[in-house]
């Protein structure tokens, strides 16, 4: 795999990936409606050739090759090999011969030129280092008039429930990173404007940015673990003591009250929904 990108090949083959591995019918349940929304805007139709950009457990990659049919292929490149693994074993296990997957950096890999239809992502463009480098390199895989659809998150003030585990921790976490609004990760596509000016830098057309919301729902059961597992509050607890470790579980517990009725949590999930052609 090449130079770029090593933060995060480094994240995700080591505690992230297998973090999610451990969290993945959790996550796949919350984040099933975009998977829907991107088989409907992205497919290309039956017998098409998709790739999906950071395909994690492969959810995304399995709906879009039931929707290709027999004919079809979708490929899912990602970083992490834990998560492949369980894309590789899903796909298995559901007899779904039309997925494939690569183990791959998007923004380097040498895929060949106009093999896919259309390109599709579900939250896995917002972890590149060189995003218009990435893009440009993904449209190169892209046949003339293949169209790219995905979702990226809006901002976290949009997202308040995704940052309740954060700001209920940080005072006992005094080590965590500061948040950079640009840098690789969860919420690098908050400003639409930006991911406009990626994709026209890296040669999309049409491109359309629209904000979308869907309610998000998780058992509370499922709760602590996603938020005291995930991002950057999981981070800083795998470096912590077990006292720390208990009373930011306490705090966190609590902060997340009010989202829950009826042992469910329900949110708002803001995000983009990005659409560009390629032409020429």
């Amino acid at each position: 795999m090449s130079g770029a990108n090593q933060d995060q090949v480094a994240l995700w083959n080591e505690a992230s990936g297998r973090t999610w591995v451990e969290l993945q019918s959790v996550l796949d349940r919350l984040l099933e409606p975009f998977a829907a929304l991107l088989v409907n805007e992205g497919s290309p139709g039956e017998g098409g050739r998709v790739l999906d950009i950071g395909c994690g457990a492969g959810a995304t990659t399995l709906a879009m090759a039931r929707r290709l049919g027999p004919k079809g292929r979708c490929v899912g490149v990602d970083i992490s090999e834990p998560l492949l693994s369980a894309a590789k074993a899903a796909a298995t296990a559901e007899q779904i011969s039309t997925a494939a997957f690569i183990q791959a950096d998007a923004q380097t890999h040498a895929f060949e030129p106009g093999s896919f239809d259309a390109v599709i992502s579900r939250f896995g463009v917002m972890f590149f280092d060189d995003p218009e480098a990435a893009f440009a390199n993904i449209r190169r895989a892209v046949t003339n008039a293949g169209k790219l659809a995905f979702v990226a998150w809006r901002s976290p003030a949009e997202n308040p429930f995704m940052t309740t585990a954060r700001r209920a921790a940080e005072p006992m976490l005094p080590n965590m990173p500061t948040a950079d609004p640009r840098a690789p990760g969860q919420f690098a596509f908050a400003d639409g404007d930006r991911v406009r000016q990626i994709l026209a830098s890296s040669g999309w057309s049409d491109i359309e940015v629209r904000p979308i919301d869907i309610e998000g729902v998780i058992a509370e059961n499922d709760l602590l673990a996603y938020a005291t597992k995930l991002g950057p509050v999981g981070v800083a607890l795998r470096e912590v003591d077990e006292a720390t470790r208990a009373g930011v579980s306490k705090v966190v517990h609590t902060a997340f009250e009010s989202y829950v009725q009826n042992g469910v949590a329900r949110f708002n999930m803001a995000c983009w929904l990005v659409k560009a052609i390629r032409v020429h």
